[in-house]
């Protein structure tokens, strides 16, 4: 047999597939939802902190803790069975007990978390809830305890994995500061299949509060894109035509587009987050296959309603922000385009000023290497003159012919000399 090396992440990646088992529950049963995240930083918090604060909780109960970079964790807390996650942004703790509370949704329920505990959670509550998962009685009856339980405006009712079960719940915070879900169950029905319902359940809520932080933030900068969007329509409303204006123009839209880079940087993991969480929470109800309930609206209809809304106000501020981008960037190349054409033309001006001062100065070059010729050849001709005079007396020539025959000769000359003196300068 070949033997043959593993990768050595081979094995991490296959147990990683099984590593979160759905509880098995077996109604009547309950369960205490928390999810905790940080305000800020959540995705790049230290994770150590969340393990250690999970193992605070398991010395409470004399409990076995968990691998020291484990990112989940089940085990029983007395008569408690705890379910922990750790996700990219916030930790999951759902805690799961037999039978149900004598009220239903008793706030004391949740009290299983102890107050100095969640007191000292590294981040603040992200969501919670209660869940009673009680046997399916008659529809009537359902009726009857969700008429008592729930508020009729917000609630979604449904059947469930082929009518095995019914879900509801209203997604409204109660006076105990939890979120509300009644889970009834056909007897029967296999503990690991209501383990998966419960685990739907607390799965929606959570991607359900995650993504509507999109929704604040987009909510925060919608008047930051308002008014750069008005200063971008301003300035590219009435693009002037001169030089000085662009330039200014220029520097509001390197402006405009450093404040919209900022905004998209600030918002580009939030609104990516947003998306995914709410494919996630599509995906979770999808999987439940709903049924109608008495002609009450399902998960589905509610998300549609209430959630689906508030995504595509963050996908149109996303597109908001991109487009104003875009034109702010657009809008940016024609007047740096508009600017460098005015410079041409500026340097184009100045080139042929330039050449025309050349011209100017040759002229004038040529004029002085003319009035040169004459200075230089009178100075050279009197010079002779003194020098040649007395050869003139003794040949009998007067001055001023001696003189007058001399200027020719001379000028000529010098203008040779001048002449050849530019010629090898240039």
């Amino acid at each position: 047999m070949v033997e043959i090396e593993d990768h050595p992440k081979r094995y991490v990646l296959a147990n990683e597939l099984h590593a979160r088992p759905f509880p098995a529950l077996e109604p009547p049963a309950r369960a205490a939802f928390l999810a905790i995240k940080r305000v800020e930083g959540a995705a790049t918090r230290n994770r150590s902190d969340d393990l250690n604060h999970l193992i605070k909780l398991l010395d409470r109960f004399g409990a076995t803790h968990p691998q020291p970079d484990a990112t989940h964790y089940s085990g029983d807390l007395g008569r408690f069975h705890l379910k922990w996650e750790q996700h990219t942004e916030f930790v999951t703790y759902t805690l799961f007990s037999k039978g149900v509370a004598q009220q239903p949704f008793d706030a004391r329920s949740f009290e299983v978390f102890p107050q100095d505990w969640l007191s000292s959670a590294p981040g603040k509550r992200l969501t919670s809830a209660l869940i009673r998962v009680e046997l399916m009685p008659q529809d009537e009856q359902i009726a009857d305890k969700l008429a008592g339980w729930f508020v009729p405006e917000s609630l979604a009712v449904s059947r469930v994995v082929d009518g095995r079960a019914t879900i509801a719940g209203d997604f409204r915070i109660d006076s105990g500061g939890h979120i509300r879900f009644a889970v009834f169950v056909a007897d029967g029905t296999h503990p690991r299949r209501v383990g998966r319902i419960v685990q739907r359940l607390c799965e929606i809520e959570t991607y359900k509060t995650m993504s509507m932080l999109g929704l604040m933030r987009a909510r925060e900068i919608s008047g930051q894109l308002g008014a750069q969007g008005s200063r971008l329509a301003d300035l590219t409303g009435d693009l002037s035509s001169a030089a000085e204006r662009d330039e200014n123009a220029l520097m509001s839209l390197l402006d405009i587009s450093s404040v919209l880079e900022k905004l998209a940087s600030d918002t580009s993991f939030r609104f990516s987050a947003t998306r995914a969480y709410a494919a996630i929470v599509q995906q979770r109800i999808e999987i439940l296959r709903e049924e109608p309930f008495n002609g009450r609206q399902s998960f589905r209809d509610f998300m549609m309603r209430r959630f689906d809304p508030a995504i595509r106000t963050v996908e149109a501020t996303e597109q908001q922000l991109a487009t104003l981008a875009a034109r702010a960037a657009r809008a940016g190349e024609l007047l740096r385009t508009r600017v460098d054409v005015e410079r041409a033309a500026q340097n184009q001006k100045l080139l042929e000023s330039m050449n025309r001062r050349a011209d100017l100065q040759l002229r004038l070059q040529r004029t002085v290497e003319g009035f040169s010729v004459v200075a230089i050849s009178y100075y050279a001709v009197n010079l002779l003159g003194y020098l040649l005079t007395p050869v003139a007396e003794r040949v009998g020539l007067e001055k001023p012919y001696m003189i007058a025959g001399l200027v020719p000769i001379v000028v000529i000359a010098v203008f040779l000399v001048v002449r050849r003196i530019r010629q090898g300068l240039e």
